[in-house]
């Protein structure tokens, strides 16, 4: 009897070994879908416009799902082959720490069941990031890392001006390569101790948004239970991420919370995924008002390409906000913030940008303005916020 229960015990721990190695991936493939399949359909003038640009995305959440992101996937909006294939020469990899159970973009409780936690659980991530959503963000900051040393010099690490700057110098002779930089999707991450600014920043971390789904100990968020503004400690932390040349993006930020940060920063500020109210009116998206705030401090207004954001499922939809955004901030401060594999359906990848210079080109922007909000805005932004 006794070998028989020594049997079942070994036999439901592979199969719970096997589970939990396939499940975080099943989880990603039924999340983070594209309407299209690549290859994508574009003229030959956005092909030529797309190679010979610099181009910058500015949200991707391709870290959480434990990827190895140094190869090619059949799963997912992004990894290191494709975006030299789509010519994205700089992608924002932004860490995910907390996601609350049954997360939507009206409501959520700070409280509520963490599938972070669990997801941590599944990928066999270290028992520290059950638990701490700091370990959890120096935990994807090292896979980063990973996966910079496995790409075997075609992903490069930007954390600093300098660092930008020789990649620039690179990509001239070496057009093949890519980037990235780090950021934080909700000061939570800190574990409610300031002093983990430092530690975060140690880890490569470039920008942090005060706030993600919930409300936190920071400020309140476009999609918590109150949507109040920053509270003290949430102003110290705008200035200590300014000290340490760390971007402020208030994406997800609630209209109190986005209306002190730009009362408190003395830099620009980025929002580096979002849509806007004057094509998608919802709380999640920024009203004309924002967007002039923004650009009032010299910052970036990233588009974000998924439904919520932009009130349709294709590429002109995100065409239509971007010409709206450019119409209202200005065409200095609009830039592009996919939220690729954010648990979001896009209409391509991130190979698919030609179809969405296409859809610039039928809203009459020229190659020099598309230029601009495909990268050009943003590396101004970076050269100038970055230690």
């Amino acid at each position: 009897m006794l070998k028989r229960i020594l049997w079942f015990v070994i036999a439901a721990g592979i199969v719970l070994a096997v589970f939990l190695h396939y499940a975080p991936g099943l989880v990603e493939r039924s999340m983070n879908q594209v309407t299209a399949k690549p290859p994508y359909a574009a003229s030959e003038h956005a092909r030529a416009l797309a190679r010979r640009t610099f181009n910058i995305d500015l949200h991707a959440d391709s870290l959480l799902w434990g990827r190895d992101l140094s190869v090619r996937s059949v799963s997912g909006q992004v990894d290191v082959p494709r975006m030299i294939e789509g010519n994205i020469g700089l992608q924002a990899f932004t860490i995910f720490t907390k996601s609350p159970h049954g997360l939507n973009f009206e409501r959520n409780s700070a409280d509520a069941f963490d599938d972070g936690s669990a997801l941590m659980f599944a990928q066999f991530a270290p028992p520290a990031t059950w638990t701490s959503l700091t370990q959890r963000a120096i935990y994807a900051a090292r896979r980063f890392d990973r996966t910079v040393e496995h790409s075997h010099g075609k992903l490069v690490a930007i954390r600093s001006r300098a660092d930008l700057e020789f990649y620039l110098q690179r990509r001239v002779s070496e057009p093949d390569i890519t980037a990235g930089f780090l950021g934080i999707e909700g000061a939570h991450a800190l574990d409610g101790d300031l002093k983990n600014v430092e530690t975060l920043y140690a880890a490569g971390v470039r920008m942090m948004a005060p706030t993600h789904f919930f409300d936190n100990d920071i400020g309140g968020s476009s999609a918590g239970e109150h949507k109040g503004g920053l509270t003290e400690k949430g102003r110290e932390l705008v200035r200590r991420l300014e000290r340490r040349r760390i971007l402020v993006d208030v994406a997800h930020a609630s209209e109190k919370t986005l209306e002190d940060v730009l009362a408190v920063a003395t830099k620009p500020v980025v929002v580096s995924h979002t849509g806007v109210k004057g094509t998608c009116n919802n709380n999640r998206n920024l009203s004309d008002r924002q967007l002039r705030a923004v650009a009032a401090t010299g910052g970036v207004v990233g588009i974000a390409y998924f439904e919520v954001a932009v009130c349709g499922p294709g590429a002109a939809d995100i065409a239509r906000a971007i010409r709206h955004a450019v119409d209202v901030a200005g065409l200095d401060h609009v830039a592009l913030g996919s939220d690729f594999d954010g648990a979001v359906k896009t209409p391509f990848d991130t190979t698919g940008l030609p179809v969405l210079f296409d859809a610039l080109l039928r809203q009459g922007f020229g190659d020099e303005e598309i230029a601009k909000i495909a990268g050009g805005n943003a590396l101004r932004l970076l050269r100038e916020v970055l230690p």
